[in-house]
């Protein structure tokens, strides 16, 4: 089953009021003080849903959960939703019917931390959203994002300690060499015979010297 068929919830308001509002005869934006605020034309609980990248902002009954209304939204801000120019507690929706038919309402929430909580549920949403085509891009052109150099630059070294109960010397031991730099191996001083510690401290060197190697002062 496709991640879009699931429907998950935003945020829930158990009061919003819905408005009827006038005509937008300008571009200068909404106001809710030319709405009848004092005379909602309905009211009910607010939920926003997202199924796939589209939220859904539904209006419903408080007792039955009965759909009044609901506003799609696939892009946020945008025109599915708008704030009021001089209030932060009242939005102008977009809502469709599904058959083709759409219609601007106003909607207000009595408390401001209810409206912040509406209009943070939707940018949050779509921040995800913005997260997930991002991501979908890296996956079909992974050589267009930002590569790690690993490489070992020239001269540089690291060191590895390695204990001498799994990995035993032999006589063809040899320094490990890795591109750009030499491998070091840093071995358990007390895991050496005498005679391989010797060797180790006359070499002057922190290299592993194979054994069997004559030493050259």
């Amino acid at each position: 089953m496709e991640e879009s068929e699931y429907e998950s919830v935003l945020c829930v308001k158990p009061e919003v009021h819905v408005y009827r509002i006038p005509p937008r005869a300008t571009n200068r934006g909404y106001r809710a003080s030319e709405w009848q605020l004092d005379q909602p034309s309905w009211s009910g609980r607010l939920r926003i849903t997202a199924k796939g990248k589209v939220a859904y902002i539904k209006l419903e009954d408080r007792t039955s959960g009965e759909l009044f209304a609901q506003a799609p939204v696939d892009q946020f801000p945008g025109t599915a939703v708008e704030s009021v120019t001089d209030s932060s507690r009242y939005f102008v929706i977009r809502i469709e019917d599904g058959n083709g038919r759409r219609a601007f309402i106003g909607i207000g929430f009595g408390d401001r931390g209810d409206a912040f909580d509406f209009n943070v549920a939707l940018q949050d949403h779509f921040k995800w959203v913005k997260q997930q085509c991002e991501f979908a891009k890296q996956a079909q052109n992974p050589d267009e994002g930002p590569k790690l150099d690993l490489g070992f630059k020239e001269g540089q070294t690291i060191k590895i300690n390695i204990a001498l109960a799994s990995w035993p010397l032999r006589e063809n031991a040899s320094p490990i060499q890795w591109t750009g730099g030499t491998v070091i191996l840093s071995l358990a001083w007390k895991k050496l015979t005498f005679t391989e510690r010797q060797l180790w401290a006359r070499s002057g060197s922190r290299r592993l010297i194979p054994l069997g190697t004559p030493f050259l002062p």
